[in-house]
């Protein structure tokens, strides 16, 4: 007998909807659901719930600011959401029957798109004109013209890279994760589960804090001045 949450999935799989869109849509429905349970057990002293949830949010209010300075905390929604939902999409590949959205390159692009615009975007927000001196080195008189030019020219490369190194990195550490399991799993059935499992959840944490920290040292290369 499928579960609740399979059962629906499995019927928008018949519909048409890829299986890491269905998913996703499960790991969006789960953070709304603690969210909100969250808040409606706020208490001066927090427990259940409300406790696990300061802790995540309160790691990523730190990585945010010791990591971008001054604009961290106005960088932290867009991190920590960020954050969160990988982290529940990779937990959603370790229950039997599931399948973690970030397996799927589609879900690791649509992840890092955000942060490759979110990072220019701030950088000339911040900046304006003077952004360009982030691409061309630190020299910048006549002479080293030609430097600056192939300085820039590998800056622009290694800037468009960023979004898939971000989106291959995830996608292939979750997939090779998911056949390492699945080998172990056939091998020693009845020997190992539990160490499975808790190399299944070390990968999934991270993989995760990888990307955020990622996310957020690209968002303080753009916003910081350039020396």
């Amino acid at each position: 007998m499928e579960s609740p949450i399979v059962y629906p999935v499995n019927k928008m799989v018949e519909a048409g909807i890829p299986t890491y869109v269905a998913f996703s849509w499960v790991a969006t429905a789960f953070i709304l659901i603690v969210a909100f349970m969250a808040r409606r057990s706020q208490k001066l002293v927090p427990r259940g719930t409300q406790n696990v949830v300061e802790v995540l949010i309160e790691f990523f209010l730190d990585l945010a600011e010791n990591t971008i300075g001054h604009m961290g905390r106005h960088f932290f929604p867009f991190i920590a959401t960020i954050g969160i939902y990988i982290l529940v999409c990779n937990f959603l590949g370790l229950i039997p029957g599931f399948s973690a959205p970030t397996d799927n390159l589609n879900t690791t692009v649509a992840l890092a798109l955000p942060v490759f615009f979110a990072t220019h975007y701030y950088g000339i927000k911040t900046h304006k004109l003077s952004y360009i001196k982030h691409f061309v080195g630190p020299i910048r008189s006549l002479p080293a013209l030609p430097l600056m030019i192939l300085m820039f020219v590998i800056e622009v490369i290694g800037h468009l890279a960023r979004p898939l190194t971000l989106s291959v990195r995830l996608f292939g550490n979750m997939i090779a994760k998911h056949k390492i399991l699945l080998i172990l799993a056939i091998l020693a059935p009845a020997i190992v589960p539990t160490t499975i499992l808790g190399l299944g959840v070390l990968v999934a944490v991270i993989q995760a804090f990888v990307f955020v920290l990622l996310t957020a040292l690209y968002l303080a290369g753009a916003v910081e001045e350039a020396h």
